[in-house]
């Protein structure tokens, strides 16, 4: 079992990014503490946009990425009082001063409000994030967003093999899983989706990045289909009015159209009225509701 350190976070103003999307290949080295409460404290460099719901922090020393990584969890209303079990929703892109705060909100709101099913989410802090988010390419501007690309089957290992099985033991789950993300994680969903379709019972790809090594995954997804006629699960995708490129996600759409099997549960919901600098935001409060809809 991987050694993991834990903290427990409260709620304080989303502040200065320790690890963002557009700063992919900054290491963030976490301090080792066995449990701290973090009461607030004021924001410093960007304006504060989303509070930072209560949840638990931990760590896992990972022996497959040769690295720490950094854990959120967000745990639904009342789950401290209560033995339920619930769906665990993983999110790459996970830190508090990535996506985690903003869909950790609308899915609390959510649930308060009685339109969606409560959750866990399980949010992955990046490190280096296309690197973990791409897989291999043959095309040479590919090999160019970063000094590393090309990891993805270890991220996935990571958290199939480390992280889930900590997950199982540590918090109530039903056995019900999905994964979200956008970009290049909404790449890494789709080519996971592909991968391994058993991992996740339900794949959530906003503006997936499919043009990556020449569509490779659109282009292998018609006989791979064809082949699956038992597949069971749900996959959701989603593009911006500005991010399409190459119009990949539309083409994987007219493949599942033709040739998805008939226990594939599957979505494409183009969203012009976003961007892709937007879509993520935008769209989750829906998709979340339609996806995990009150019982």
């Amino acid at each position: 079992m991987p050694h993991f350190s834990v903290w427990l976070f409260r709620g304080r103003p989303r502040g200065l990014a320790l690890s963002s999307r557009r700063e992919d290949n900054m290491r963030f080295r976490p301090l080792r503490f066995c449990a701290i409460l973090i009461l607030g404290f004021a924001s410093t460099g960007f304006a504060a946009t989303d509070p930072i719901l209560p949840h638990q922090t931990f760590t896992i020393d990972s022996k497959l990425l040769g690295e720490t990584r950094r854990i959120n969890v967000y745990t639904p209303p009342g789950y401290e009082k209560s033995n339920s079990c619930y769906p665990v929703i993983y999110m790459p892109d996970g830190g508090v001063d990535e996506d985690f705060p903003h869909v950790t909100n609308d899915i609390d709101s959510a649930i308060r409000a009685g339109e969606m099913r409560p959750v866990i989410v399980v949010g992955i802090e990046n490190t280096e994030r296309r690197r973990d988010m791409t897989g291999p390419t043959q095309v040479e501007s590919d090999r160019k967003i970063a000094i590393h690309v090309g990891g993805s089957a270890s991220f996935r290992a990571f958290i199939r093999d480390e992280l889930m099985p900590v997950i199982r033991k540590r918090f109530r789950g039903n056995g019900e899983t999905a994964i979200v993300g956008e970009s290049l994680a909404g790449l890494f969903i789709v080519e996971t989706f592909f991968e391994e379709p058993k991992l996740f019972g339900t794949y959530i790809a906003l503006s997936p990045s499919l043009w990556w090594n020449h569509q490779a995954l659109v282009h292998r997804a018609s006989k791979w289909l064809r082949s699956r006629p038992k597949l069971r699960a749900t996959l959701y995708l989603a593009t911006g009015g500005d991010d399409d490129r190459g119009d990949a996600v539309k083409a994987l759409a007219a493949v599942l159209r033709a040739d998805a099997p008939k226990r594939l549960t599957w979505y494409y919901d183009p969203r012009p009225d976003l961007q892709h600098s937007t879509i993520y935001k935008g769209a989750s409060p829906g998709v979340f509701r339609k996806l995990f809809p009150r019982r």
